[in-house]
Order: C-alpha cells, then structure tokens, then sequence
C-alpha cells in the first residue's frame, strides 16, 4: 500500500465530472482535486454543484482553468495519479499535455457509465492510458476482445460504479416484483450487507410515488421517436393524476451537457398535465421520491436499482445496440409503453447482477492496480506511452485541438484546419461505415457486446 497519494480528476462535460468527482471520493486517503478544462463542453457551476453532491469534494477541491495552463498546473502540483475523464477526443488532447510533463503521472481513464457495446472510439481514444477503469465483468470481457479485434490492447481494471452505494447490494427475490399497477407502497426493496450468493435479504416499503424518467440526449434519435416517448409519459400521468411523472433532464437551457441533444423534451413538453413535470435536480434526490424509474438505456437504471428502486427498461423502440439498451437482455428490467403506464416496475434478476454492475466489492481491483503502477513509476520501470504524431502532423494536431475546445482555441491555424479536416473525418468514418455495416462485430451484429465499426450516433465534439 502506498498512502497519501496526490490524485487529480482532469474532466469537462457533466457527466465525467459526476462520475470522476465520485471515483476519486470513493477510495480513502488520498489527496484529491478536480481540474476543469474549459471547452464548449464544461459545466457550468450550478451543474457542477449537482455533480459534486454527495461527495466530499468541496469548492476549494475544484480549480477551472483553459487548455494552455493544463501542464503548467500539473507540473506545480505533481500529482502521482491522474483520472481523465471526457469525451474520447477530450482525453487524447490532455494526454498531450501529459506528454509535457518531466514527472509523469499514472493515468486513467474510464467512462461514466454503463458501457455496453464497448466501442470502437472509446479503446482508440484511451489507448494511451496506463489504465482503463471499467465497471462490470462483461465490460472487461467486451474491452479486452475488442482490444484484442482493433490490436490495441489497454490494460483494465474492475471499479464499482461509484453511483452503487457501498451501503448494500439489493437483489431480487422471485415475490418482490413490483407490478400489476401495485402502489409505491406496496413495494419491497430487498437489500443485502454481503456478497450475493447466499445471502440473507431484508424487505422494507417504499414510500415514493413518483415514475421518474431518466431522458438521455442520444437514445431514442429521431423526433418522431422522442414524441412517442412523450406521449407515453403523457398517458402515465393522465392514468393517475395523484402521483407525479418526472422527466429528469441533465441540463436547463444555455447549458452543455456530454452528448449533443436534439429535439429536447423540454421543447416537446410545453404543453402537458399539471403533474408530468421537468426536474434538473441531482438523480439521487429524483430518486429519493421515486416509486420506480424508466429508462431506454440510462446509467441511472443502476443507481436505482443500488437503492432498491424498481425499474423498466423500455422497448418500445427495439432492443439493439444503437440504442445502448442491450446490457438489460437478461435482466428482467424490460418493459413496454403499457407497463410504464400501469407502472409495472421490475427488480432484476440476480444472476444478470453480478455480471453487470453489482459484483461484490472485494472484485473490484482498479485501485490496488493503480497503487502498482505508482510503484512500478517511482521505480522508472513503468514506461510512459505516448500520444503519436497523428497522419497531417502540425495540421491534424491543430485540427484536434480546435474541434475539443471551439471557441476556447483562438489559434488561426486552428480554425484553417477546422476548415480542411471536418470534411476529411466524415469521409473517412463514412468508408469505414460502409465496410462494417454489414459484416460481423459492428452495431448491428447482435452476437457481440462490442463493436469496431464507428458510432451511429451524429454527435459532434465541437458545439
């Protein structure tokens, strides 16, 4: 064991600072400090303070700074570790800087959620990494094939996902369904303080009442796909005007957010029932009135299962991999528009947790990881992988820089190369697509929990 190690978080968009903010203030001791980077992606600092709640990282454990004092603020501070925690294209351009530096850090990175299918982007992105930190038995098993697929191979490691309260492990048993439009309170959570397997479960009540709807800015795509999900939320609150529909956004208007949203719910909600309301408050406290949550594919299914909130995880528009959603085949989560509207919530299956996201604590190793790789740095035995000098050189460099940090890059060659690389990247992912599409390990190959053909999503770094 090493003590008092310095770690700092490097991030931008909502959802990493989340998700960093309560990796680094899940593991004791340490010094821990995040560090900013304005883009056009950064929180703004009422979404920072959503972010932070809950974890012991104050404002004084917060600095924002812009890209050119990233290295100079790293080489004053030293730390041993660095977490960071964007977009792909986010971490490659700070592990530039991290290049700079004539003490290096260990790095991580990770993403903030549920990662199934891994992807193509991600591994690429990360590969310079010293560690990757995935959060579930069948992510490791998806990262390291698809490592193995693109040869790139990334060392991982297994974290809880810091939104599972340590506080217990709920599991389902067979008679805890919540369903057949049963009340809030005749719910059950069913928690345990040890390992699934022979567990001894405890039930308790439920007192929520809201459905609480996690909207995510990627999954469904189409407009006309988004209306329909309105019009379900509608007809759930229309079928019981006593209890509440929640649709918990990530960002109010004027605010950035990781993924690019179009057709917002909040534009599609102007006119709605007195009790479907719009919530921008943390998750947790959405949560903490919640009779159960629906969701397509969100990160937020399993913050509420850790609190033994009954979910459904909706089919309405097929269960697939563009649509994020094929880590709940198995689960028992799943769900239609009818359920949500007879709020038919569901517990899991205990067999699909301990694969996917609820495994035990003492199997999660990606701290004891980094503390070895801390020593094995100090020992000049850990060699530093650095970025390459990308296909375009100077040209593609400034390219990369300006489409993470938009206006924050003032640079002219910055916004000359703006203007000559957009057209070439979309025709290269173009070529890419149209060799995949139809062949296997892409995103329509159901038999993978990975995929080495480009995001379908339309979902530009650069706002």
């Amino acid at each position: 064991m090493i003590g008092d190690l310095r770690v700092v978080a490097i991030a931008d968009a909502d959802s990493f600072v989340k998700w960093s903010a309560a990796l680094l203030d899940s593991v004791p001791d340490i010094r821990r400090h995040l560090l900013l980077v304005r883009t056009p992606l950064t929180v703004s600092k009422q979404q920072e303070q959503i972010a932070l709640a809950g974890t012991s990282l104050g404002e004084g454990a917060v600095t924002r700074v812009g890209f050119d004092e990233v290295a100079g603020w790293l080489g004053g501070h030293l730390p041993d570790v660095v977490v960071l925690a964007g977009r792909g294209p986010f971490v490659r351009l700070m592990m530039r800087q991290i290049d700079r530096l004539p003490h290096r850090p260990v790095t991580l990175s990770g993403l903030p959620g549920m990662s199934i299918p891994a992807q193509r982007g991600a591994m690429e992105y990360r590969r310079e990494s010293d560690l990757l930190v995935v959060h579930s038995h069948r992510e490791e098993r998806a990262f390291t094939e698809l490592g193995r697929r693109l040869g790139m191979p990334v060392p991982s490691a297994l974290a809880t996902l810091p939104y599972v309260q340590a506080s217990g492990t709920p599991v389902r048993s067979r008679s805890s369904m919540v369903g057949l439009g049963a009340r809030a309170d005749a719910g059950t959570r069913v928690t345990t303080n040890r390992p699934l397997g022979g567990v001894a479960v405890a039930e308790r009540p439920r007192v929520g009442t809201d459905l609480v709807f996690a909207a995510q800015a990627l999954v469904p795509v189409e407009r006309h796909e988004r209306a329909a999900l309105v019009s379900i939320l509608r007809r759930a609150a229309n079928a019981d005007p006593t209890r509440r529909v929640v649709v918990k956004l990530r960002s109010r208007p004027g605010e950035a957010e990781t993924h690019l949203e179009r057709d917002a719910y909040a534009e599609l909600l102007t006119d709605r029932p007195k009790n479907l309301v719009l919530s921008y408050e943390p998750m947790a406290t959405a949560l903490s009135k919640a009779e159960g949550l629906v969701t397509i594919s969100s990160t937020a299914a399993v913050e509420a299962i850790a609190r033994g909130i009954p979910v459904i995880a909706l089919n309405t528009f097929g269960v697939s991999k563009p649509l994020l959603n094929t880590v709940f085949v198995g689960s028992g989560l799943i769900g239609d528009a009818d359920d949500v509207v007879a709020r038919r919530f569901r517990h899991p299956e205990p067999d699909w947790m301990h694969d996917n996201y609820f495994h035990p604590a003492a199997e999660s190793d990606w701290w004891s990881r980094t503390q070895e790789l801390v020593a094995l740095r100090r020992a000049g035995v850990l060699p530093a992988k650095r970025v390459p000098v990308g296909r375009g050189g100077t040209l593609h460099a400034a390219w990369h820089r300006k489409s993470v940090l938009g206006t924050e890059d003032r640079s002219l060659a910055g916004h000359l190369a703006l203007g000559v690389g957009a057209p070439a990247v979309r025709a290269i992912v173009g070529l890419r697509r149209a060799r995949g599409r139809a062949g296997e390990d892409t995103w329509a190959d159901a038999s993978t929990d990975y995929t080495i053909e480009p995001t379908p999503h339309q979902d530009p770094v650069r706002r």
